[in-house]
């Protein structure tokens, strides 16, 4: 009797963290809504027309300047991590490699005794983030990401993360990466 009790508590703390997981559905991940609505020029039956007041816009656009120094919880891509002898100067070098590849994602470099990190963009979700992380994976291939502080991204901009010129490019320890990216 007393295993077929625990035999059921097993099987419900079980069910409880099947549940529990979050499911990404991958076919949306970097997708805008408003990039989804139907239309003649992609090839539907019908167009959509979403009307906005510029009202609206402006408002949010005031929001947000007046809160630009505000933090919310958000995510980044962390695309370095360490505390070797030349941790600082390899940071420094990441982020310009950083910049010079993906010209318009806020860098951030921070020193956490020992350890020297470069985060990258500011995202509200994690499916957004995924799409930059997917992007610099070949540039970064240790990259991951990050549950962080974020300052207020930009809403109404639509970032396609594409490296600007792909090449083969020298890395502090004479290793060659070849930054062409598949999305």
């Amino acid at each position: 009797m007393k295993r077929f009790i625990v035999s059921i508590i097993a099987f419900a703390c079980a069910l409880c963290s099947i549940s529990a997981q979050e499911v990404v559905d991958s076919s949306l991940v970097g997708q805008s809504i408003i990039n989804l609505l139907p239309s003649r020029s992609k090839g539907s039956a019908a167009d959509i027309n979403l009307y906005q007041s510029q009202q609206v816009k402006q408002n949010l656009d005031k929001f947000v300047e007046k809160n630009k120094d505000r933090v919310i919880s958000g995510y980044r891509v962390r695309i370095f991590f360490d505390n070797k002898q030349n941790a600082r100067s390899a940071s420094e070098a990441a982020v310009e490699t950083f910049k010079k590849h993906y010209r318009g994602v806020e860098t951030y470099r921070s020193y956490q005794s020992p350890f020297f990190k470069v985060t990258v963009g500011d995202f509200r979700t994690k499916s957004d983030a995924m799409v930059l992380l997917r992007s610099v994976k070949n540039l970064f291939p240790s990259a991951f990401i990050v549950k962080e502080a974020i300052n207020y991204p930009s809403t109404d901009r639509e970032i396609i993360y594409e490296p600007d010129e792909p090449e083969l490019t020298e890395t502090t320890d004479s290793t060659r990466v070849e930054t062409t990216v598949l999305l």
